[in-house]
């Protein structure tokens, strides 16, 4: 039975070791008031960690909206104004229309042909007008720097100070944004 004893005591001292090897402590009883402090410290952690993944969180959700926001926006946009360079150039088509009317209005015997070439000319700017395109025309209207540019001021006695004395070339708008401001003479000012 001796040996019996000293093979169990040998197999305690065996799991104690184990026990000891794994890299824990162990403490057989702790003090009272340590293990209620370390609690209360852990506690608190936990809690400032928690707090700062939720702002965390928080911060990075709201990222996520603003982009895609802004990714809405810019698709929006690529819609709205995708054609904006292709319009640019009609914009010297619509002008040389506009000097064939004009020429043609002027000439003998050329009525009909000025008459073909305006009906040309309103079925092109009702069909950029489908596609958001308007037309700046101010003549008579007071100046307006957003959307004229002046290309000289003249004096005129019978005109309005500031306003628009004769429109050189038409200024065109896609979508509210100003694509070419119109070139204008302006009525000088006193």
């Amino acid at each position: 039975m001796a040996e019996d004893k000293s093979n169990t005591d040998g197999l305690e001292g065996a799991e104690e070791q184990a026990e000891h090897e794994d890299g824990h402590d162990v403490v057989e009883n702790p003090p009272e008031g340590e293990a209620v402090e370390s609690d209360e410290a852990d506690g608190e952690d936990a809690l400032a960690q928690v707090a700062e993944l939720k702002d965390q969180m928080l911060r990075s959700l709201a990222e996520v909206e603003n982009i895609k926001r802004r990714a809405a926006r810019d698709v929006e946009h690529a819609h709205k104004f995708a054609v904006e360079k292709l319009i640019g150039d009609l914009f010297a088509v619509i002008d040389s229309l506009e000097k064939a009317v004009e020429t043609a209005a002027e000439t003998q015997g050329a009525e009909s042909i000025a008459e073909g070439v305006e009906l040309s000319l309103k079925l092109f700017t009702d069909t950029l007008g489908r596609s958001g395109v308007e037309q700046v025309d101010p003549l008579g209207e007071p100046f307006d720097p957003q959307l004229h540019e002046a290309i000289a001021m003249v004096p005129n006695p019978d005109a309005e100070p500031n306003s628009v004395m004769e429109v050189m070339q038409k200024g065109y708008v896609l979508n509210g944004r100003l694509v070419r401001a119109a070139k204008v003479i302006v009525v000088q000012g006193d």
